[in-house]
């Protein structure tokens, strides 16, 4: 650890005395890698279903679709066998791992699973043009893979299975780059899964039922549901003050739980959906002043002035939320 860095970083008051006597009591304490280690093995099973992918690709003429078919399920099948195995079963607390290897053996299976299905039915049509149920069928036994296995991850590939069945791409990437947003019927998709997920996180909480899943349906959930109350204000253009009415209320319970659970991440999202709608209001109301240089210049003083006052908002509030942890 690097103590002289911090030492002048104290003597320049950029950390407080007490946070640098916490640093130098850790200098001569062992670093953990614990979450480097983690990391390098989540993105090893990504290289490796990458992998396979590429694999499928370049070599589908070679090997023949049935090869590589037996290969893939094989090597999920025994993913699975192995987890089954060292399973410690069901549990509605938190499980954990029975050894190192076991969340990743379990990802890399459900991936493989993915690859599978998808092959399957992209190559022999088994599904027919009942796309949705090609989505549906994974979805569901990647529910009951991550409810049994206790595992964060497979829950977060069946939540964007269950969002894609509902016609929503719901990865990061993909949430605004390849949903159609001027397209009634994925606004209205949107704003039931993301409410319906959020209501799910609630309910997890309270009957303590998996409750540590709570965060993750909450955070897809709470993109959604504002990504599609934005995309409703735009749409519906002659109502858009219903919708940001609508979008204000949902941001208030939002900003309110946020602080209620102490959490600055769902406080900061809320913060910035909202400034986003309460811009687009402003930006319509000036809009309606005409064109020339004046609401321009309103414009400007405008995302002046709000982006510092979101700012201070923002560090106001992670202050009084550091404080309250502290109790």
């Amino acid at each position: 650890m690097d103590i002289p860095l911090f030492t002048k970083l104290a003597e320049e008051k950029l950390i407080n005395e007490q946070e640098f006597k916490n640093i130098e009591s850790q200098k001569d304490k062992p670093l953990s890698v614990h979450w480097d280690l983690r990391t390098l093995l989540y993105l090893g099973i990504i290289l490796v279903t990458t992998a396979t992918g590429i694999l499928i690709y370049k070599n589908i003429d070679t090997l023949g679709h049935e090869v590589l078919l037996i290969i893939i399920a094989a090597v999920c099948a025994g993913c699975f066998f192995y987890c089954i195995k060292n399973s410690k079963g069901y549990n509605n607390e938190k499980v954990e791992s029975p050894d190192i290897w076991f969340d990743y053996v379990l990802l890399l299976g459900c991936l493989l699973l993915l690859t599978f299905i998808g092959y399957i039915q992209f190559q022999y049509n088994i599904f027919g043009n009942r796309w949705g149920l090609a989505a549906f069928i994974p979805m569901v036994i990647l529910f009951i893979t991550a409810y049994y296995f206790d595992h964060v991850g497979v829950l977060s590939l069946s939540i964007t299975n269950l969002a894609a069945w509902a016609g929503i791409s719901a990865t990061p990437l993909r949430i605004l780059k390849e949903n159609d947003f001027e397209n009634p019927p994925i606004i209205f998709a949107g704003l039931i899964l993301g409410a319906g997920l959020v209501a799910v996180s609630f309910v997890v909480q309270h009957k303590n039922i998996k409750a540590h899943f709570a965060f993750t349906y909450k955070n897809f959930g709470a993109h959604i549901l504002f990504i599609s109350l934005i995309a409703l204000m735009t749409y519906f253009q002659n109502i858009y003050i219903i919708c940001f009415v609508l979008l204000a209320l949902v941001g208030f319970l939002f900003f309110k739980n946020a602080l209620k659970e102490n959490s600055f991440y769902f406080l900061v999202i809320t913060c910035l959906y909202t400034y986003i709608g309460i811009s687009y209001v402003v930006i319509n109301l000036l809009s309606l002043m005409g064109f020339d240089m004046l609401p321009i210049y309103l414009g400007i003083i405008y995302f002046i002035a709000s982006g510092i006052g979101l700012i201070r908002l923002l560090i106001h509030y992670n202050k009084i939320l550091k404080r309250n942890a502290g109790l």
